[in-house]
Order: C-alpha cells, then structure tokens, then sequence
C-alpha cells in the first residue's frame, strides 16, 4: 500500500483540497478512483513532467490530473489538480509546491 497525504502550505491549507472541493460529483468520483488506484500502486496513467513531479491522467471529462510527487516508494504527496487546459500553469505550481515541501521535509518543518 501507499500512503497518500496531501501537501499543505505554510498557513496549512491543501491547494489538492481547494480544487477538489470545486469538482462536479462525477468528476470527484473518478478523482477519488484514481487516488485509491494510486493506493494500491497501480500508477499506469502517470508521467513525469519534470522536476520530481508525476501528472496522474484522468481520462473524463477536461481530462482530470492529478499532480503529486513520491516521497519514498511508499508517500505519495499530493500537490495540486487541473484541467487539461490548466496544466501548463499547474505543472508550475506543482514543481513549486515539490521544492518547498522538500526543502520543508529537510528542516524538519514537515
């Protein structure tokens, strides 16, 4: 099993939660689908896109993804989610959000 936990900023809020939150119902669903695959280690929709961040592909809808990095072969850290059309600026914060929980994780603040 791996253990799924979502980033949180330095004022403690989840940038996952936030747009979780925006979903439709059907949409969360299959989100919360591909989280539990993710649980189970079944990654077969992921790719990396650079800078130690993962895009899980949810094929729905905009084309859900999910944006996480793996700290460890058991932690993935959920960092953020869009639409295919936002993924560009996504991908960015996410590799943002990557560094700053790393650096966070190293002096012991996470």
């Amino acid at each position: 099993m791996i253990k799924i936990v979502e980033y949180l900023t330095d004022s403690g809020t989840s940038p996952f939660s936030r747009w979780f939150g925006q979903l439709n119902p059907r949409a969360a669903a299959r989100i919360a689908t591909a989280i539990i695959r993710m649980e189970s280690g079944n990654f077969s929709n992921v790719k990396g896109v650079g800078a130690g961040v993962f895009e899980y592909r949810v094929h729905f809808g905009p084309g859900y993804r999910i944006y996480f990095g793996k700290d460890s072969d058991v932690l993935a850290v959920l960092l953020g989610g869009s639409t295919k059309k936002g993924q560009s600026k996504a991908i960015r914060q996410a590799q943002d959000r990557w560094r700053e929980y790393k650096r966070r994780r190293r002096s012991g603040e996470y």
